[in-house]
């Protein structure tokens, strides 16, 4: 059956990042499900860095000095949170330091997440590498 939405509907808003949010609400408590909401945190921060957002660089540098703060009290392996935390803090500075970030969370958290997850991260990345 077919439901049409009535004329006064919102439209949809679109969800960034489906498969880390989605992951992140499958993971038992603990280390995975800290991995992947700090990993989608991190994500949705680099993805307001990209021109088309129209973020100021001072409001993306609030963002990642609130974001770091919450990061700490995670536990989180080092690996992990070094990577994490140096993508946070490309996301409230040039934004051109924001592919290898992403890049490096990639290859830190494999292990961590699902192909899904990683293949957004990975498009992610190449949104800032192709310019």
């Amino acid at each position: 059956m077919i439901v049409s939405q009535p004329p006064y509907a919102l439209a949809p808003t679109p969800f960034r990042f489906p498969a880390l949010a989605s992951l992140a609400g499958r993971a038992a408590l603990g280390g995975d499900r800290e991995v992947a909401l700090a990993t989608y945190l991190a994500a949705r921060l680099a993805d307001d860095a990209l021109a088309d957002r129209g973020l100021s660089e001072p409001v993306r540098a609030e963002r990642a000095a609130s974001a770091k703060t919450w990061l700490s009290t995670l536990s989180l392996p080092a690996a992990i949170r070094t990577s994490l935390a140096r993508l946070v803090e490309a996301s409230g500075a040039d934004p051109r330091g924001i592919g290898p970030a992403v890049r490096s969370v990639l290859a830190a958290t494999t292990s961590r997440l699902d192909q899904a997850s990683r293949a957004e991260l990975g498009r992610l990345a190449e949104s800032f590498e192709r310019g």
